[in-house]
């Protein structure tokens, strides 16, 4: 009997020992909140991929810092603002739960757009306007060669030349910085066409005639008592020359800015100057005049030379110098002849004999001369040894200025008696009048 006794306590012990041990290997394992992410530092709306790695967890919950949530495994987060944020993950398992944390920094977002960005073009201002969020300051660098920069929102900027360019924008803030960057085109500067100026010499006026889309003309200088018919333009001092003949032989000179300030007598007592032609480079005026004489001076009227080419009875009406070929052609009225010589006056000859005219005009790009003829009322063109001359226009009647515009190849002159200035292609294609109604147009020049 009391063996029986024992045995049914060592039975006892060892299935309480057995129970004992299976409830402790029963214990569920701790869940571990484990993640990683893509970035730490993104921009205003910027995604953020979140990878939940957690051991043990059946269940999660992400709390973005922001009072947004979520229960997904592995979710992707935006912010709509700049801020730092703590990103938690609470992983929960049959063992309980755990957290795992990391900061978020969101910085401004950096973004613009360019106005008209397929039609850009050299020297006209580019309008850039910033979509940037969160942006407390801005820093734009245009990628031109001269390094332009700006700090306004919205800026404009003006690419001298044509050619592909990279457009840098940096937004900033207090939770850092921003970057984006954009490439535009530039295509070449639009061609200015410029402004036609004239003399009305019947009118006292000098007058500008606007050539682009509004067409007005504008009153330059009164010139009363200051009449004259020859206009030459300096475009490297800016500068517009004139002729006076309204009292002979006080005849002068004028010179002035292109809006008509800072007017200048720098010649006087030079009999009746008629037309008139610069040589810059070599900082020269010339001059002709009723007396035969071609004369020259510096361009501010000292040290004058008066008939450094001098031809008995003639009456010169027109000069125009071809500074490339060392050549300068005048017009006499009184026997009627265009002349070529050297510019130092050496070496005059007769290229066209039998027509007069009041203008010529030297075209160095394709080795012409242009002239009216008044004998047949025509404009003409020639080489410039004065062989295979042809007619360029019938509506000739004493023109007193013509011009060129390489940039369109446009051939441009006044005319006296029509009181008309005219445009056509240089053989004299397609060619329109300009303006109308013009009190005796003398000398033009086309500045651009």
């Amino acid at each position: 009997m009391k063996t029986k006794f024992y045995k049914y306590i060592v039975l006892a012990f060892i299935s309480l020992t057995i129970f004992s041990c299976n409830d402790e290997e029963a214990l569920p394992p701790q869940s571990q909140a484990e993640f990683t992410y893509s970035a730490t530092t993104v921009a205003i709306n910027e995604s953020i991929q979140f990878t939940n790695n957690s051991q043990n967890a059946t269940a999660y919950k992400w709390s973005f810092g922001d009072g947004t949530t979520s229960k997904q495994v592995s979710p992707k987060k935006s912010y709509g603002e700049s801020g730092r944020f703590l990103v938690s993950l609470v992983s929960t398992g049959s063992g309980g739960s755990t957290i795992s944390n990391v900061e978020i920094t969101v910085t401004s977002l950096s973004s613009f757009i360019v106005e008209n960005e397929e039609d850009l073009k050299a020297t006209v201002p580019v309008q850039f306007t910033s979509t940037s969020l969160g942006a407390d300051s801005f820093l734009w660098s245009f990628g031109d060669s001269g390094n332009g920069t700006s700090t306004l929102a919205n800026p404009a900027f003006a690419y001298p030349n044509a050619g592909a360019f990279t457009v840098t924008l940096k937004t900033s803030n207090a939770n850092g910085e921003n970057t984006v960057t954009k490439q535009i085109t530039i295509a070449e500067a639009p061609v200015n066409p410029g402004e036609l100026y004239y003399i009305a010499l019947n009118d006292d006026f000098i007058r500008k005639f606007d050539l682009g889309a509004s067409g007005s003309t504008t009153d330059v200088l009164d010139i009363a008592g200051k009449g004259g018919i020859g206009m030459a333009y300096d475009n490297v001092n800016n500068k517009i020359y004139f002729s006076d003949f309204d009292t002979y032989p006080n005849g002068k000179i004028w010179r002035m800015d292109k809006d008509g300030s800072n007017l200048e007598n720098i010649l006087s007592n030079i009999g009746d100057p008629y037309g008139i032609a610069l040589n810059v480079a070599a900082g020269k005026i010339l001059w002709v005049d009723d007396d035969g004489n071609v004369s020259k001076a510096n361009l501010d009227g000292s040290n004058p030379e008066i008939g450094f080419l001098n031809i008995a009875g003639a009456q010169w009406r027109a000069i125009s110098l071809d500074v490339e070929n060392n050549k300068m052609y005048v017009y006499d009225v009184n026997a009627e002849n265009l002349y070529q010589a050297n510019l130092d006056g050496t070496n005059a000859s007769i290229i066209v004999p039998g027509v007069y005219g009041y203008a010529i005009l030297v075209d160095t790009v394709n080795d012409k001369i242009y002239f009216d003829d008044q004998n047949s009322d025509e404009l003409k063109i020639a080489n410039l040894d004065g062989s295979n001359m042809q007619t360029v226009s019938t509506k000739a009647t004493r023109i007193y200025g013509m011009q060129i515009d390489y940039q369109v190849n446009k051939l441009y002159w006044s005319g006296r008696d029509t009181g008309e200035l005219y445009r056509a292609d240089l053989d004299g294609s397609n060619s329109e009048i300009l303006q109308t109604g013009i009190a005796s147009p003398r000398g033009i020049v086309l500045i651009k």
